[in-house]
């Protein structure tokens, strides 16, 4: 095992019915700023509970957070939250509105250009810790994980920038599973691939005998196939769901990815995806991670074979099939949830490969995987394996 720290000061508030015990956890004299996105929290009430719990507390409402939160509009909300002399941030929605609100923590008192918090990659952020706003998070989509870790992703000049800050761990986030029973179907899919998908980007890389870890991880994956297809079909069974948002929060709050190796490669060449062509986070990780893995299976053999035998109980076969049979289960789980796994799916055309692969080199995205050994070139037979 690798050598790790590990701290994570979020408290979690989880279950049915929990919305009225906002008043205790936010200090009673704080001048509150809620943060959300589009219309559906107000559309289903959960805003109008939300600013009822908050009492007499002053509150500033700073809505139209995008899917992909964008910095123009983040420079916006900070820009309010010094105006309106705001001590207390809390984020209403999914990862996107967490994320944004993060930045939105770290810039309202930053003296210089907020942009320039932007391109530190994912090295702490130059704010100081008294600068930085507390935050709480009211979780109303189970996916990224963001309710329970100290990291966001923001979008800017047709780039996505991970931002990070030991400050920007919220200080609670409230989880209400009977809060995402509204949601669409698509986006119940999205979530449970995301999270899948983080955890197998801190599962599939090389053992280094992290066993906690790493049975921690297959006990979440085992569950997101179990619940996921149960979540989509009945959205208001409270125990799938329940199992859906806690498996998010668990593969990213940082427990599974102390002390073993990671590899962001699908995430990195998937941020490009959503950038150029608007692709939905998870879906750009259903199209990308399969033929990451077929590229891969040599670097990464030793770890895919314990996912087959651990996670999909294939034991049968010898060790290259067992991969392989892996790797065509995993597709096939994101297919049956609705998602789509090749880029041609997307209306991507074969020479827009070129594209993708010159944003990846103008971002950095240069030296990919648990070992950095994956240049340019790979990344380019990985895009045309996935089109």
């Amino acid at each position: 095992m690798l050598n790790f720290d590990y701290r994570n000061p979020t408290q979690i508030v989880f279950g049915k019915d929990r919305l009225a015990e906002l008043d205790k956890l936010i200090p009673a004299g704080a001048r509150v700023m809620v943060t959300y996105g589009g219309g559906s929290v107000k559309r289903f009430g959960t805003l109008d509970k939300v600013l009822s719990a908050l009492g007499d507390r002053t509150v500033v409402e700073f809505g139209g957070i995008e899917a992909n939160p964008q910095y123009e509009t983040l420079a916006k909300a900070a820009k309010l939250a010094r105006e309106e002399s705001i001590d207390f941030l809390l984020a209403v929605g999914g990862g996107s509105v967490m994320d944004g609100t993060k930045f939105i923590a770290l810039a309202t008192r930053f003296e210089g250009d907020s942009d320039s918090l932007l391109f530190h990659g994912f090295a702490p952020v130059p704010v100081e810790a008294d600068q930085v706003l507390p935050l709480g998070t009211i979780a109303t989509l189970p996916a990224t994980g963001s309710e329970m870790n100290a990291f966001g992703v923001v979008s800017y000049n047709g780039g996505k920038f991970p931002v990070n800050h030991p400050s920007i761990y919220p200080t609670f986030s409230l989880l209400d599973p009977t809060l995402t029973f509204t949601l669409p179907k698509i986006q119940v899919a999205n979530g449970v691939v995301d999270a899948f998908v983080h955890v197998l980007e801190q599962y599939a890389t090389y053992p280094v005998d992290g066993r906690v870890q790493d049975r921690t991880a297959e006990g979440i994956m085992r569950t997101l196939i179990e619940i996921g297809p149960i979540t989509l079909e009945e959205p208001e069974n409270y125990n799938a769901r329940a199992n859906l948002m806690w498996s998010a929060t668990s593969a990213l709050n940082g427990m599974i990815g102390a002390g073993v190796p990671f590899d962001w490669t699908t995430h990195m060449i998937g941020h490009e995806l959503t950038a150029q062509f608007g692709i939905d986070h998870a879906q750009t990780l259903a199209a990308v991670l399969p033929s990451v893995w077929r590229v891969r299976k040599i670097q990464k053999h030793a770890k895919l074979l314990q996912y087959a035998e651990r996670v999909w109980d294939i034991t049968e076969g010898d060790e290259a099939s067992r991969v392989d049979l892996a790797i065509d289960k995993t597709e096939q789980f994101f297919q049956q949830l609705g998602l789509k796994t090749h880029l041609r799916d997307y209306d991507i055309a074969q020479e827009q490969i070129d594209d993708i692969v010159a944003a990846l080199e103008a971002h950095g995205m240069t030296a990919l995987s648990e070992s950095g050994d994956l240049g340019l070139d790979i990344s380019r037979e990985i895009l045309q394996l996935a089109w």
